[in-house]
């Protein structure tokens, strides 16, 4: 293979079509204090874009992280550069090869922050690909998943086949980083889901979230039902659950009220991904009524709607 000067991959947004939390682990050193879960993972059509450009080796590594023009919702991008996921990725593959690999790196961002769509970690997994191949480094896919696993718990989901532009949606157990490729969400009458993705102008945090959790005691742990749902494919509304949502909507009221009163002008439910504040409504595409009310109910609460599909 011929190492290319510049790279430019699509980074996936995802939501979790279903998602069951357990117990916490025990801490260390006895374990690692995490969350097991089981939860159904599909990509959609919102991306991020990260591109890397090679660098002579006298160069120094320098980045970029910015707010596309057409992105849904900007917030500001407040945190340490070095430590964004995307960057982290970059570090810790020079680590991994034992030598630096000056890239210059954009992320231009569409994912908003804090959604529970996991921008960052789909970031992560397009700048390991795109920095592989700038510099042709030649990894076992069983090293990248390694790396991956280090960067955070859904990096591992991301890095699917090295030429697919998105993941393949999976089956996600253990503590996100064991994956089981499953089929394509479909509707019941086939075809990709159109999702009404509705994004709030705050975010939730995830630790405050998990607390939550813990507070109220957890719930069932039905890793059979999330499993039956993604090996079967089929997205149906009345199907889906997340047993974040309950702790996401107790640590942030506005998120409850936005989901309440979506879900009253629409006649649906409304679903929490991941830990929050993004949330979908199942809809038939950009003519369906429900579409149209579920904007209005949204653009009132402050937040704005975008019309995805899964992939």
């Amino acid at each position: 293979m011929t190492a290319r000067a510049v790279v430019t991959r699509r980074a996936h947004a995802k939501v979790n079509l279903a998602l069951a939390v357990g117990p916490p682990n025990p801490p260390p050193p006895a374990g690692d204090g995490l969350h097991p879960i089981a939860s159904w993972f599909c990509a959609i059509d919102l991306a991020d874009e990260v591109t890397v450009t090679r660098l002579a080796p006298d160069r120094a590594s320098r980045y970029a992280i910015l707010w596309a023009d057409d992105a849904p919702r900007r917030t500001d991008i407040g945190w340490p550069i070095l430590s964004d996921l995307a960057v982290r990725a970059h570090r810790a593959l020079e680590r991994a090869v034992g030598r630096p690999l000056p890239v210059q790196m954009k992320v231009e961002k569409r994912i908003p922050v804090g959604a529970g769509l996991a921008g960052g970690s789909s970031d992560a997994a397009a700048a390991l690909r795109a920095v592989c191949e700038v510099y042709d480094l030649g990894l076992r896919e069983a090293r990248l998943r390694a790396i991956a696993r280090d960067l955070g718990s859904d990096v591992a989901f991301f890095l699917d086949e090295p030429d697919r532009d998105a993941p393949r949606p999976a089956l996600v157990t253990g503590s996100g980083d064991e994956i089981e490729r499953t089929p394509s969400a479909q509707a019941p009458s086939g075809g990709p889901v159109a999702l009404a993705l509705i994004l709030p102008a705050f975010g939730c945090s995830t630790p405050a979230v998990y607390r939550a959790f813990d507070h109220a005691g957890g719930g069932a742990f039905d890793t059979e039902r999330v499993a039956r749902l993604a090996r079967a494919g089929v997205v149906q509304s009345d199907d889906l659950f997340n047993d974040l949502a309950g702790p996401a909507c107790a640590v942030e009221p506005r998120l409850a009220q936005t989901r309440a009163a979506v879900s009253a002008a629409v006649g649906a439910p409304v679903h929490v991904t991941g830990s929050g504040s993004a949330m979908f409504v199942v809809v038939a595409g950009e003519r369906d009524p429900a579409l149209e009310r579920a904007c209005e109910s949204a653009k009132s609460a402050g937040a704005v709607v975008r019309v995805v599909r899964t992939l």
